[in-house]
């Protein structure tokens, strides 16, 4: 293969960089009735078009990568700049976050698309680890959803409630953080105030975030988000900030949507029962003993046909129209979930953080296919860390990387550009 000379990988960058400009360009060229696509009942359709902000990071990469000499990262970097991401609030008082959030469904409204924002403020989240912080209070943080609703206003908006906020409750972070239930009953009450309060602006929709496939068995999650008034609103998000399969997630929210009718509306001796539920840990006509086709292994959907057999039983065909949607962030899931080498570390090797060897997954869109997956976002910002993982080494560097990773939410060139390199399908630019 013969190598491109530096002028060709120039002139190459510098088209992929006036192709991004093209991209930006045509969106803030859109006028009314030429199929914005924004919810018009604070819902997403299969037309609705996501806003691409044209000073993201990616953005600004490119940029850096192209004064550098960096030509395909640059490319890379436009190809990705091209496309939707979420922009997330987490931190600020009422008055920043109000004023925040306006500017940025003012300038998505003023080219008619719809921004995709993530909440993350709930106090004591993500039980003081990587990503800890929120508000300082119940009361701090109902202040702050009440600032961020006011700032989206009449606008249309897709907001992702609090990722992992339901997954990893209070009680869930060791015996000594709630002991009296009293911070679990607390945090289930403020999700559903912020899920109440957003849903209640007019075009705006809202996805109370579910955690992901290889978390909360399927019964235990369709409880948690009843208890967090889901009903009210347009579904669940899954996979945030993970890597695990699109089609997986796809079958997992299927089975939640299900199992929250089976409890709910189904037949009367399954009411207030999620827990009746099989899951993607169930077996059902054998135990998990190791015989092949009798065991159940949840990270290989070709063992899932109890999971099924058991919903195709028990619930039926639910109508469709009663059951929840969901979207799905594929963000970093396109080579799906890494997995270390067997006996390579002793304590967690946390396979959720700063996944080495992962791409990007399928682009965002409304127009999925799946019946009750709304839309595919990239909610976790490409390139944003996870914070400085250690794989349960117990030192400060993380060996799969061999330095200190960059601290929760700080930009890391070096892992953007392998997400888009590792991307599939492959990146393009959005047209």
């Amino acid at each position: 293969m013969t190598a491109r000379s530096p002028g060709r990988r120039t002139a190459a960058a510098v088209a992929a960089l006036a192709a991004c400009l093209a991209v930006t360009a045509t969106q803030a060229a859109a006028t009314p009735g030429a199929g914005g696509g924004a919810p018009g009942r604070g819902e997403v359709t299969p037309a609705t078009r996501f806003y691409v902000d044209p000073h993201s990071k990616a953005a600004k990469q490119a940029v850096a990568d192209f004064r550098s000499g960096d030509f395909e990262d640059a490319a890379n970097m436009a190809k990705l700049a091209s496309w939707p991401q979420a922009t997330w609030f987490t931190e600020g008082t009422p008055q920043e976050v109000r004023a925040g959030v306006n500017t940025l469904v003012r300038r998505a409204g003023a080219v008619h698309r719809t921004p995709v924002l993530v909440a993350y403020d709930v106090p004591g989240r993500d039980c003081s680890q990587y990503s800890s912080g929120g508000a300082a209070s119940s009361a701090a943080y109902r202040q702050w959803i009440d600032a961020f609703a006011a700032g989206i206003g009449d606008r249309s908006a897709v907001v992702v409630v609090e990722p992992d906020g339901l997954a990893l409750l209070p009680k869930d972070c060791g015996p000594a953080t709630d002991p009296t239930g009293e911070l679990t009953a607390t945090r289930v009450a403020d999700l559903a105030y912020a899920v109440k309060t957003l849903k209640a602006r007019p075009h705006t929709a809202v996805y109370l975030d579910a955690g992901n496939v290889q978390w909360r068995a399927v019964g235990d999650i369709a409880q948690r988000l009843l208890d967090a008034g889901v009903q009210q609103a347009d579904g669940f998000s899954l996979n945030v900030s993970n890597t695990h399969p699109t089609d997986h997630n796809a079958r997992y929210g299927t089975w939640i949507a299900e199992c929250m009718w089976y409890a709910t509306v189904g037949p009367a001796p399954a009411r207030g029962h999620t827990d009746w539920c099989a899951s993607q840990y169930y077996s059902a006509a054998a135990p998990n003993d190791g015989t092949p086709g009798n065991s159940v292994d949840s990270a290989d959907p070709a063992t899932w046909r109890w999971t099924d057999a058991w919903f195709d039983q028990n619930a039926g065909t639910p109508p469709a129209t009663a059951l929840s949607h969901f979207v799905i962030d594929t963000s970093r899931n396109g080579r799906g979930a890494w997995t270390p080498e067997p006996g390579k570390y002793s304590g967690d090797p946390e396979p959720w953080c700063n996944a080495p060897g992962r791409g990007l997954g399928p682009r965002p869109t409304a127009d999925t296919g799946v019946p009750l997956a709304d839309a595919y976002l990239w909610i976790k910002v490409p390139g944003e860390s996870d914070g400085s993982c250690t794989r349960g080494t117990g030192g400060t560097v993380d060996p799969e990387y061999g330095i200190v990773d960059p601290p929760a939410g700080a930009w890391w060139p070096d892992q953007v550009h392998g997400l888009a390199r590792n991307a599939v399908p492959r990146l393009t630019f959005n047209r």
